[in-house]
């Protein structure tokens, strides 16, 4: 069964977007009212009305409908926000901790720079904004596809690393290629015995990843951490198992 979804779209837009649709094609109930574009406060008390009636799984808000989202009396319902307007309308000034952004860094309309000010107000990590698309809209399927993502994601009550499921994976061309590229051995150095490791790599495994693992040298145990980053960069560290109380 898909979920309960309250769609709130932007300003001098229309329910039935490709967004809604998106969303109403993948077997979720949308909910997607008409928002009054010249006075804010009837656009809230509409999308206010149809949270309270229908109860969603999960708020996702485009754009003006962002700024609605913020400013909704919503409890514990998670919140996907779509280049949010919140400079321009509303007083929320931050986000709940199971919010998500997506938002374009060639956004012509609500620069890129309001969703990282909104992030760091809010003390949410980094990685809770996803840069996609490439314009206000977002509405290429890459965009589509992390939105609908984000949704199931937050609307079930899960929660990142985000990076590491494949639908973001693909909308990030950049991360997939330089990952591909990347060599597929490390090293890192044994803390007890000094002696450089080689190990085997698998971007497949998610940008971030830790194991333990005994030295082949001098068998004490080691957590590995590994770090894939943008440009295919690794990096590789190492620890003793015992000062992470493991």
């Amino acid at each position: 069964m898909g979920l309960k979804i309250l769609f709130l779209h932007g300003w001098q837009s229309v329910p039935g977007g490709v967004k809604p649709k998106h969303l109403a094609a993948r077997g979720h109930q949308v909910w997607n009212p008409a928002l009054d574009d010249e006075q804010f406060e009837l656009a809230l008390a509409v999308a206010q009305a149809n949270l309270d009636r229908h109860r969603p799984d999960v708020i996702v808000g485009s754009s003006r409908g962002g700024a609605v989202a913020m400013n909704l009396e919503s409890g514990g319902t998670p919140l996907v926000l779509l280049c949010p307007a919140w400079k321009r309308w509303g007083a929320a000034k931050r986000v709940k901790p199971n919010a998500v952004i997506l938002h374009s860094r060639a956004d012509e309309v609500i620069p890129f720079s309001d969703s990282l000010e909104l992030l760091a107000a809010s003390g949410l990590p980094e990685d809770a904004l996803l840069e996609v698309g490439s314009d206000h809209r977002l509405a290429d399927e890459s965009s589509l596809s992390v939105m609908h993502w984000a949704a199931e994601l937050l609307g079930a009550g899960q929660w990142p690393p985000w990076l590491d499921e494949p639908p973001v994976r693909e909308a990030f061309p950049a991360f997939s290629a330089a990952w591909e590229e990347t060599a597929i051995e490390g090293a890192y150095v044994c803390d007890a015995c000094g002696e450089e490791i080689v190990i085997p790599l698998d971007p497949s495994e998610g940008s971030i990843q830790e194991y333990i693992e005994d030295c082949p040298v001098c068998c004490r145990a080691n957590l590995i951490s590994i770090q894939f980053e943008e440009g295919g960069q690794v990096i590789v560290s190492a620890q003793p198992e015992q000062e992470n109380g493991l």
